[in-house]
């Protein structure tokens, strides 16, 4: 039986070592919770680190025995390792750099040695129990490698890989040595989640940039595979909070910290773990300002301050806890009176019922982290608010704000901004915050964790059909006979025949691929038969076509649909198109030729085409890279679409492509047998736009296509028409 297979960083239980012996007890987080429903399914499995180091071999065996019972596998790390790669890399390199903190970051060659021998250890135990139909769901930024090194192990397994904390931008990654392998890492799996777009588009850029990947909807090809790059906010459990906040045990406790700060103070509350990113100091200047400001607010508001300790020995962390406390102390000396205290700080966690009850009590949520993957204690207090009442203050740049648009959003790092919401917040009256906090509160009920898990499954599956669909198959010789005795059985036959890579092989100069005598008498020999229509369909200029083959008896569909001609036809446009565009974009396109040697432009009628196939394959690279990001925004707001073909980069008008020039000829003529051969992207649209017992062929040595056949080259292409026009044998 299939399973599915989950890997993380930390198992959803952790080891402790006490007095008594080895203790496990559930983590934190709401990952476990999400996937308890998965792992703990029939033979599913979660594997991951337990969270303490174990060097003692019989510890190890008893570690690896209680999990087994509860469908955990360990993998024990060294001191070093956790040393290293956890606390090294993980966190000293790609978490400052992915929350835009470069100024934290280390790059140390030692770390990214032992960052990538754990991964290769995660890997291996992955190995030891995954069979090749498992499903394995690989999360967070501890294990961008592994994607990649399972897919090495694992050809044809399906693999999932979530990222957990926001991707950075494009100017942030390329500042890692070590970008190229991260992303490569990354593409190792079918499906890429993140919580937002942003995130998504973060990535799709880098890959584009660093990789040399384009997308077309999130699709990237990566070989001859398909990887989706998509969005999935991660939700909670909402009965779980819903229902913890309304327990008795939750309203026992509300009332005793009520009776504590005193009935009439204004509780805002603040939780978070310590750490640079989640704009804590700054918080705290925003409420003394709020004091400062607002001395009717004196004696009537409270802020409740939670932090959860967190790498504390860390220096970074423990200059940011200093501070912490000397702010803190600050507020509380200048304001503080016998009877009230503006600053309730504690540095500890709380237990789910205690954290229940501050929530009821809380008038104020205040989230307002400098960057935040997704920040799930937004969405707890918005569940936990069963009564209706409460105002969530939430940071722009938490993934939560994207969804949560009815919160008070605002700029964390703008004092005053935050000072303002906050006091507006506590004068907030109760039926805007009922009516706020219903609307959210719909959101996260809907969106929740569960959720989150069956659309992240069910697009990993869809993506795993898309590659099937997009496999295909090499056109063998049983596959050819019976090509060639539909062919003959036929009366009407249409025959789609791109040019460039299909019917001549690529050259550096494309105006060197005159069409030899050979392929001139092979299409006049196609031509002859009265059964025959064979249409040349190519991204080519009209004149240069007419100019080589006018003399046929051919069908002409040219630059990528915007010209047609039937055989004894004048030329005519599948629409009225502008061209007047092209005043603005061939500069740029000249600006990039200018800055790399090799390149030109070409002008067609109503498109434009850089090529750089004659340029160094590592600079035209990166400048088709600049090139595309450039005109793609150019693109979105002019009604432009940008192509990316072999070694060229052609921009034209949006909405005119080979598939829709060809169902014209498909609907027009009724053939009862199709053949179409291509070579490139721009040929998937002719095989897309014909029935599905059309023969279709993709040409080169990267099958993925939409085609249902494959054949290598040029050479071959000539061959199989050829073979068309040999005697049939006999039965």
């Amino acid at each position: 039986m299939a399973r599915t297979i989950i890997v993380s960083n930390r198992l959803p239980t952790k080891v402790r070592r006490t007095d008594e012996g080895l203790a496990f007890a559930p983590s934190e987080g709401g990952l476990a919770t999400g996937l308890g429903a998965v792992y703990q399914q029939g033979d599913n499995l979660w594997v991951g680190w337990p969270g303490t180091f174990l060097a003692d071999e019989a510890e190890q065996n008893q570690v690896i025995e209680q999990l087994a019972n509860d469908h955990m596998r360990p993998v024990f790390l060294t001191e070093d390792e956790i040393r290293d790669y956890y606390e090294g890399f993980s966190n000293e390199t790609l978490w400052p750099t992915f929350h835009y903190f470069p100024q934290y970051a280390v790059y140390q060659p030692q770390l990214w040695a032992a960052y990538q021998a754990v991964n290769r250890k995660f890997c291996q135990a992955v190995l030891d129990v995954a069979g090749p139909d498992d499903t394995i769901w690989v999360h967070d930024y501890q294990l961008l490698l592994l994607p990649q090194l399972l897919r090495e192990a694992l050809p044809q397994s399906t693999i999932g890989f979530f990222l957990h904390i926001p991707f950075p931008s494009y100017e942030l990654m390329r500042v890692l040595p070590w970008n190229r392998q991260l992303l490569h890492g990354m593409l190792g799996a079918d499906l890429l989640g993140f919580h937002t777009y942003g995130y998504m588009r973060h990535f799709l850029s880098s890959v584009n940039r660093l990789l040399g990947h384009s997308n077309q909807n999130g699709m990237v090809e990566v070989g001859q595979r398909t990887v989706l790059v998509d969005s999935f906010p991660m939700g909670i459990d909402y009965d779980k909070y819903a229902t913890t906040a309304a327990s008795g045990e939750a309203r026992r406790l509300e009332q005793e910290y009520r009776q504590a700060i005193g009935e009439d103070v204004h509780v805002v509350l603040s939780i978070d773990r310590l750490d640079y990113t989640k704009g804590i100091a700054e918080r705290l200047r925003a409420f003394e300002l709020l004091l400062q400001t607002s001395p009717e607010l004196l004696g009537k508001v409270t802020l409740l301050m939670l932090v959860v300790p967190s790498r504390d020995q860390v220096e970074q962390y423990k200059q940011l806890k200093e501070e912490i406390d000397e702010l803190v102390g600050r507020i509380n000396g200048d304001y503080r009176t016998i009877n009230w205290t503006p600053i309730q700080y504690f540095y500890r966690s709380f237990p789910p019922e205690e954290l229940a009850a501050l929530y009821r009590l809380a008038d104020v949520a205040l989230i307002t982290p400098m960057r935040d993957g997704m920040n799930l204690v937004a969405k707890e207090f918005v569940a936990s608010k069963t009564e209706g009442r409460g105002v969530l203050i939430l940071s722009e740049r938490a993934g939560a704000a994207r969804e949560l648009s009815d919160a008070l959003v605002i700029n964390p790092t703008d004092t005053e901004e935050v000072a303002r919401t906050l006091h507006r917040a506590l004068h907030m009256p109760p039926s805007e915050q009922q009516q706020y906090l219903a609307s959210m509160q719909a959101v996260v009920r809907r969106y929740d964790v569960h959720n989150w898990v069956e659309v992240f499954m069910n697009r990993l599956a869809y993506i795993k059909i898309k590659q099937q669909v997009m496999a295909t198959d090499t056109l063998d010789a049983a596959e050819l006979a019976q090509l060639q005795t539909d062919y003959h059985a036929a009366q009407r036959r249409l025959l789609f025949l791109d040019y460039d890579g299909t019917l001549v092989e690529f050259d550096n100069n494309p105006q060197h691929v005159r069409p030899d005598a050979a392929l001139r008498q092979l299409l006049q020999d196609l031509c002859a038969d009265a059964r025959n229509r064979v249409v040349i369909i190519s991204g080519r200029d009209r004149d240069t076509l007419w100019k080589w083959l006018g003399d046929l008896p051919l069908d002409f569909i040219t630059e990528h649909g915007v010209w047609l001609k039937r055989a004894g036809e004048d030329w005519g446009m599948i629409q009225a198109l502008r061209n007047d565009w092209k005043r603005e974009i061939r500069p740029l396109l000249e600006l990039h030729v200018s800055r790399t040697a090799g390149s030109f432009v070409e002008e067609k009628e109503y498109s434009l085409v850089w090529h750089y196939r004659k340029t160094d394959d590592e600079l035209g690279e990166l400048r088709a890279r600049e090139l595309v990001t450039h005109l793609s925004f150019v693109a979105g707001s002019t009604g432009l679409q940008v192509l990316e073909g072999n070694k060229v980069i052609e921009i034209k008008n949006a909405g005119i492509d080979k598939g829709v020039a060809a169902a014209r000829w498909v609907q027009e003529f009724e053939p009862d047998f199709i053949l179409a051969l291509g070579d490139d992207r721009t040929d998937e649209d002719t095989f897309r736009a014909l029935p599905n017992d059309a023969y279709t062929v993709k040409v080169g040595t990267r099958p993925r296509s939409l085609a249902r056949f494959h054949v290598e080259s040029s050479r071959e292409v000539r061959e199989l028409l050829a073979g068309l026009m040999a005697v049939p044998a006999a039965p």
